[in-house]
């Protein structure tokens, strides 16, 4: 299967990627909305699925550490580091002003950003490993996955189960 990538696909992917919207559909939300959040954990995870495509925004466990170690701590240091350079280079500022003008935002963006650096992570995924597309009205996002193989003895038979009630020597 071929996959057609364009600067105009990336962007789509971009874009909705920063408006918090379904990579596959970008019609529903990531996340739920700001207004409705009551913990960090609700700012912080992804909901389960895009309801009208069904695609799984979380594969597995781990599947954003990537994003918060490379896309959400890669944009806080260059931020970090860019205001540090602004505030040394116009401003003479005792080290501890200069520390927390320069760690507060820091901190603030980090968190703020951590949902737009899942989302970026999710469009970047289904930009370079899209999924293959069923027909459908829905949408029918779903993960291609390879034909079984046919002619196998093993793919005819029923798995046993464990005999769990057997001694152990």
């Amino acid at each position: 299967m071929s996959t057609h990538r364009s600067f105009a696909s990336a962007g789509k992917h971009l874009t909705g990627a920063m408006r918090l919207r379904c990579p596959a559909c970008g019609t529903k939300p990531l996340f739920i909305p700001w207004y409705k959040v009551r913990s960090l954990q609700d700012w912080f995870t992804p909901l389960d699925g895009c309801p009208r495509c069904g695609y799984a925004y979380e594969r597995e466990p781990g599947y954003f550490l990537l994003s918060i170690w490379a896309i959400n701590y890669g944009f806080s240091s260059i931020l970090g580091l860019g205001l540090y350079g602004l505030l040394e280079w116009f401003f003479d500022l005792p080290v501890w002003t200069l520390m927390a003008s320069v760690l507060l935002p820091v901190l603030f963006f980090s968190i703020f950003f951590a949902r737009h650096s899942k989302s970026l992570f999710l469009a970047c995924d289904l930009f370079f490993d899209p999924h293959h597309q069923e027909g459908g009205d829905d949408g029918g996002n779903k993960a291609s996955s390879p034909p079984p193989v046919s002619g196998s003895p093993a793919s005819h038979q029923p798995v046993q189960p464990c005999d769990t009630a057997g001694t152990v020597r």
